[in-house]
């Protein structure tokens, strides 16, 4: 057996990375085709056939027999009136008067169906079923497992009384572990509905559904399965469910319809910083001062104070240090995110400052201000820029290369073969074409980060998602709660948008995006696959939760049609057929309301802000933190987590973390949790710059090399498995097919079975008989 071990530490990797197979992923062998879902659903036979139920219809408790063993699966709830009770071998009905609720339970083949029906045109609550079991499973991210008095899941929970399932919930079930057996309730989808928590003495679990007076789907189904205490079975039957409703597209189907998303397999995740197309590097500092007093930088201190959140008042202080040679890091930063951002304005150009534009200027203004594209735009000012500050600067095509397409290319050079690339904004593209083109030509993925969540009535520049040229927007498209209020925006900013209304405007800024050929080739859509989702109550257009998801759909689609590789934030699966990749199931956002994280900047959990000073990584996303040993459990310990969204849409949908927990965020955890990136298959995901890259070069560009081909073997098949290997739950084995599979050691005791030795806080790939050890520190 073929021995290569990798320590892929946060310095320096001293060992080749040529011997180790990974390098040669055979990816069309003849055990790596790929399985239909017709074969999927053939094969599967993890749900159980022969048992029995009993319900109570006044308290509306179900118990489920199967192999001699019965178990209350809900729990009595408060007794109600019944009437038109029926009751068949294996079919029972009822009716709530007071409810008005229909009720209908009937024992199919593999599950038992259970239909609540609304019978009010007015809005309703109906409560079940209702869960108390020693343990849950639960799709809450990637997926947990915890008993039902772990206190640090008590805590969570008691802090979170009411979980909208839409958003907690990756997937569309609950599963409870009775004691033989474990029983999985699958709704067709979480809309409308609530998990209500009590925690006192222990964790009771309630499921709280809305019926919608004016939404004409008035039933909630369930199909409650029976299978081993496994999470694989309960994962695959619900894969097996999602199947059989139509609700499964694989990355391969995927690919036949948009061959762009083949570039997804292996891909590293870069969010890329580099919001000034004018850096540091080129600015002739020495030659400034003798300047300062030109027009042009007057002009730019006058646009400040006009249109700038922030005024000119640092700005102007600046041009005064370096007039007397006092300009520094903090002056330089000031001055170059002054220019750089007035090079968005449209009011940029006047004639009395740019008296004497070059060939390519004199163009653009001759076709008409107002008739420029936002990208003709940025090129204009930056030709009218040019002219004017002479040889303080380098030729205008060499601005900013320094600090992205270089960094590109050096990524390709030193091993990175796939990578999806994300850009904060749409405008750092359209500032930077070369820089989208390089990373394209390199065979990267690029793309913005778009947002059609919020629109604000006077948005800043540099909040253009908020902004739409469509004045109509804030007052008739826009979210209305049941009470006539409107639903706030995100920060408490504007409004939220009603999906169903605004496609013609998705169409309008996409077109206007990419309508001088700017090459970007993925789409990153914010908050559409993250659950937060609507019923509208404005009265003029009433729109249900199924209806504001099949907005977002649309516009994901729309994307895709266009050879785009869709992403969203979230990665809830009512989106999965329609994006290729996710961020934040695997690490969601870690504790938005603690104060010490979000608020008390002394704190040592304080995890940034969103100002970068200069122009590159927030620190939000740069800062390394601890997070508290209470949240632990909930976020980062692999004792509670479960691979359930692998084990049913490995083949389907990428996913990695939420971009404000990338793989080196937490302080402490970055090797545990690059062990469980590839336990996991989950790509690893940074923020970077050109300092970062330069910091964290080695350790990316080596891990990549075996990142990628893990990937892309890994990807051709299902995860077929998951194991505990031992009993304090931190040695855990995945396997993708029959010839690859991931042993992740989180102890620090060696872990020797089967004449495998896997060392401490290291990982062992086993692919076609060969193995692979990757070693992490910090």
């Amino acid at each position: 057996m073929q021995k290569c071990t990798i320590y892929l530490s946060l310095v320096a990797i001293t060992l080749s990375l040529s011997a180790c197979n990974f390098n040669k992923t055979n990816a069309t062998s003849e055990s790596e085709k790929l399985t239909s879902n017709q074969e999927i659903e053939k094969n599967k036979t993890y749900a159980k056939t022969d048992f029995s139920f009993d319900v109570d219809p006044e308290t509306f408790t179900v118990s489920i027999t199967e192999n001699g063993e019965k178990a209350e699966v809900s729990k009595p709830q408060e007794a109600k009136e019944v009437t038109d009770l029926k009751k068949s071998t294996d079919e029972v009905s009822w009716t709530y008067p007071t409810e008005q609720i229909n009720v209908k339970l009937k024992k199919e083949k593999n599950h038992l169906a259970v239909s609540l029906t609304s019978l009010s045109n007015e809005d309703a609550t109906f409560s079940w079923p209702k869960l108390d079991a020693k343990n849950y499973v639960l799709p809450i991210a990637e997926g947990k497992t915890f008993p039902n008095n772990q206190k640090e899941w008590l805590a969570y929970f008691k802090q979170n009384e009411e979980l909208s399932m839409s958003e907690a919930f990756s997937m569309s079930f609950f599963s409870t572990n009775q004691e033989t057996f474990a029983t999985t309730f699958v709704m067709d989808n979480t809309f409308n509905s609530d998990m209500l928590t009590s925690t006192d003495p222990h964790l009771t679990l309630t499921a709280n559904h809305h019926f919608i007076g004016f939404d004409k789907n008035k039933t909630l189904n369930y199909r409650l399965y029976v299978t081993d205490n496994d999470p694989v079975a309960i994962a695959k039957t619900y894969q097996m469910d999602r199947i059989n409703l139509g609700e499964f597209k694989t990355l391969d189907e995927k690919e036949k319809d948009n061959p762009e998303i083949k570039k997804m397999r292996g891909a590293i995740q870069v969010y890329y910083w580099n919001s000034r197309i004018l850096t540091t590097e080129d600015i002739k500092w020495g030659k400034l001062p003798k300047i300062v007093d030109e027009p042009i930088f007057q002009w730019i201190g006058e646009l400040l104070a006009q249109y700038g959140e922030d005024g000119s008042e640092e700005y102007l202080k600046a041009l005064e240090a370096f007039k007397n040679n006092e300009g520094y890091k903090y002056e330089k930063n000031t001055f170059l995110t002054s220019i750089n951002y007035v090079l968005l304005y449209p009011q940029f150009y006047n004639k009395e400052i740019f008296k004497n534009p070059d060939a390519q200027a004199q163009k653009l203004i001759d076709k008409g201000i107002d008739k420029l594209s936002e990208q003709e735009r940025y090129d204009l000012n930056k030709h009218l820029l040019a002219g004017v500050l002479g040889d303080l600067t380098p030729p205008i095509e060499q601005w900013g290369q320094a600090t992205s397409s270089d960094v590109f290319k050096d990524m390709k050079i030193s091993g990175v073969e796939n990578a999806w690339i994300g850009l904060p904004n749409w405008a750092n593209g359209l500032m930077n074409p070369t820089m989208v083109k390089t990373a394209a030509d390199e065979g990267y993925l690029i793309g913005p980060y778009d947002s059609y969540q919020s629109i604000q009535e006077n948005a800043s520049i540099d909040w253009n998602t908020a902004s739409f040229p469509n004045q109509e927007l804030y007052e008739h498209a826009t979210v209305t709660k049941k009470n006539g209020e409107k639903v706030a925006g995100f920060l408490g900013k504007g409004r939220k948008l009603n999906p169903t209304l605004i496609f013609p405007d998705v169409e309008e800024r996409f077109k206007g995006i990419t309508q001088n050929g700017i090459p970007f080739n993925s789409w990153f859509l914010d908050t559409d696959a993250a659950g937060e989702i609507y019923n509208d109550y404005s009265p003029d257009h009433l729109t249900t939760q199924t209806e504001d998801v099949a907005g977002r759909l649309k516009r994901m689609t729309y994307f895709d049609q266009n050879g785009l590789v869709v992403g969203s934030e979230g990665g809830n699966d009512f989106a999965s057929k329609e994006m290729a990749f996710a961020h934040g199931i695997e690490t969601p956002v870690i504790m938005w309301s603690d104060p010490d994280m979000r608020e008390n900047k002394e704190s040592e959990y304080y995890v940034g802000s969103y100002a970068a000073l200069d122009g590159g990584i927030p620190s939000k996303y740069k800062k390394v933190v601890p997070i508290k040993e209470e949240y632990k459990a909930i976020y980062t310990d692999p004792v509670y987590s479960l691979p359930l969204y692998k084990l049913v849409y490995n083949r389907s949908v990428i996913t990695s973390h939420q971009w404000e927990w990338d793989s080196y965020k937490i302080k402490g955890q970055v090797g545990e949790r690059r062990m469980r990136e590839y336990l996991y298959n989950t790509p690893p995901m940074m923020h970077l710059d050109k300092e970062a890259w330069e910091e964290h070069k080695q350790d990316i560009s080596d891990n990549a090399k075996i990142w990628s081909p893990f990937q892309k073997a890994a990807l051709q098949h299902e995860m077929t498995d998951f194991k505990i290997l031992t009993e304090d739950r931190l040695v855990q084995k995945t396997e993708f097919g029959e010839n690859l599979s991931v042993i992740a050691n989180f102890s620090d005791q060696d872990y020797e079975a089967d004449g495998l030795n896997v060392v401490g806080q290291t990982a062992l790939i086993i692919h076609d008989g060969k193995e692979t050890v990757v070693k992490t520190e910090g």
